[in-house]
């Protein structure tokens, strides 16, 4: 498999640091709001990496964070703890809140048909492990102690903007949204470890620690989970391109200052969900979640449909337009499917030489930097070819354990409920009919569909097989 690491801007061969096994960190939801769908994209582009390393014969184990504390409303370590805004906002303790938006989020991901990670650690279970790693920094000589709080000093390394060529003086006030200036700093890159009292009096969660009461800055948390979790030496970190700079920026400055070498070897980020009005955001008022899509009418798995028929690496503007051309299509994929399973034959076993063509050509996809769209491709080109229905049912279904699109539940219901609408007598007659054209017998065919129709359906003959309606 080839993948986009986004450390080194190039496409390059996946190579685990222990054959057969992948170590992989996902940054998970600070649990103050609803994810919105621009959040979801991630997730379900990530949950595709995942289950495809898994296709593959990779022994995958996945850690997510869920952030409950430390992370502040600006990346400048400025503003209000998010945790403390939501619990402001809906008159609860920060506790609450969590719990609340921690189970709405893993509600979402499985309506999404998203697999909930191998490991989820809540931030404030880690608190020890946080003092310890910060004790280990200050010892290092990379952090230091200003007006209550730890910062990581950025000017100890070699090289801090990994991700990207920023200079100093992009960072300057004033000149990027969201940064205000903290004298307390040595440098301005330089970022909090650990927040004291002196930061926020009213803040409500709070531990001790060697330097005062006080709670862990956000960046923290993921190096220290993915450690406990993962070990010293991670594969895969997964996040969203807005994660890019400063989050996963100052994880790598602080874990490989703790560590003493390299953390993690590649980086796979998805870019954003936009709008027609540019990023979609909580902030900007565009806030779509899946319960508001449910509400329109539209079922979750169809937004999953409609993100996977992109690159994750290419930016993807939502409309209902667009969401409303990916449900039209989706809704045509499982009539198709389910067409498939009323015409297969009792005898037909599965083509395995058309079997193994057709899942080469989507592992070729995937392995192209997942490339969902063209593995998308390669299910249509399935459904299109000269191989029996039993085959293509298969490919179908194995497709799915990596795109988990609900295809084959979705053409059993749409088989069932369409069942249901037509009464036993024209199902009886129509088997009759097909009975008789098998026999060309076709005197008799006319004379039975007559009889369906005084009965108010109509019988029709297409490339997909029978069909019913009503007149």
């Amino acid at each position: 498999m080839n993948i986009y690491n986004t450390l080194t801007h190039k496409i390059e061969k996946f190579i685990p640091n222990e054959p057969g096994k992948v170590s992989m960190y996902t940054c998970g939801p600070t649990v103050y709001h609803y994810a919105h769908i621009g959040n979801l994209r991630s997730y379900i582009m990530e949950d595709v990496l995942e289950k495809y390393l898994r296709y593959d014969g990779y022994d995958v184990k996945r850690v997510m964070n869920i952030t409950d504390v430390g992370h502040l409303t600006s990346d400048g370590d400025t503003g209000d703890d998010k945790m403390l805004k939501g619990a402001k906002r809906e008159h609860k303790t920060v506790m609450e809140i969590a719990k609340f938006y921690t189970d709405a989020f893993f509600e979402d991901c499985k309506k999404l048909n998203i697999k909930r990670p191998d490991v989820v650690e809540p931030a404030t279970g880690c608190i020890d492990d946080f003092i310890k790693v910060i004790s280990a920094l200050i010892e290092k000589g990379y952090a230091y102690e200003a007006g209550g709080n730890i910062y990581f000093d950025t000017s100890k390394l070699k090289e801090y903007y990994v991700f990207h060529n920023f200079n100093e003086e992009d960072l300057e006030v004033g000149v990027r949204e969201g940064v205000e200036e903290d004298t307390n700093k040595r440098n301005k890159a330089d970022f909090v470890l650990w927040f004291t009292k002196s930061k926020f009096d009213d803040q409500e969660l709070k531990w001790d620690s060697p330097w005062g009461v006080g709670y862990p800055g956000w960046h923290i948390e993921c190096s220290c989970i993915s450690m406990k979790h993962l070990g010293e030496r991670l594969d895969i970190h997964c996040g969203g391109i807005d994660n890019a700079f400063p989050h996963h920026t100052n994880e790598i400055a602080q874990s490989e200052a703790y560590l003493g070498h390299k953390w993690c070897n590649y980086w796979f980020h998805i870019l954003h969900l936009n709008t027609n009005s540019g990023k979609m955001s909580k902030s900007k008022g565009e806030f779509l979640t899946v319960s508001l899509l449910e509400s329109k009418g539209y079922d979750p798995l169809v937004y999953r449909f409609f993100c996977l028929q992109s690159h994750y690496r290419k930016s993807l503007v939502f409309t209902y337009e667009n969401l409303d051309n990916a449900k039209t299509a989706y809704n045509k994929l499982t009539a198709r499917i389910a067409q498939l399973m009323a015409d297969k034959k009792p005898d037909e076993v599965v083509e395995l030489e058309d079997f193994e063509k057709f899942k080469g050509n989507f592992k070729a996809a995937l392995d192209d930097d997942i490339n969902t769209s063209n593995a998308i491709t390669v299910l249509y080109d399935v459904l299109k070819a000269d191989t029996n229905n039993e085959t293509k049912l298969a490919l179908i279904e194995d497709f799915d354990k990596v795109l988990s699109l609900g295809l084959i539940e979705a053409a059993k219901k749409l088989s069932a409920d369409g069942e249901e609408d037509i009464p036993e007598e024209v199902k009886v007659l129509v088997e009759e009919r097909k009975a008789a054209r098998k026999a060309k017998d076709f005197a008799k065919a006319d004379e039975l569909r007559d009889k369906i129709g005084e009965l108010g359906y109509i019988v029709e003959e297409t490339r997909q097989g029978t069909k019913i309606k009503k007149k």
